[in-house]
């Protein structure tokens, strides 16, 4: 029997970490609204450079096919 109060005190202690690392988003309104334009900055530049490389591909196979 020591083993399902063994199984019980484990469940507890489980809970309460998870409990302790739910703790949610620590920026504020502001914050968050200025990482949102960050990343949103650095990924229009990755797609920026995505579509220059693709159109450097495209002239490099036409010129390859004349």
């Amino acid at each position: 029997m020591a083993r399902g109060n063994q199984r019980d005190k484990a469940r507890e202690k489980n809970q309460k970490e998870m409990a302790a690392k739910k703790g949610g988003n620590s920026m504020s309104g502001h914050e968050a609204a200025r990482e949102k334009d960050r990343v949103a900055a650095i990924m229009q530049q990755k797609q920026a450079a995505a579509a220059e490389k693709k159109a450097a591909d495209a002239a490099a196979a036409a010129a390859q096919k004349k």
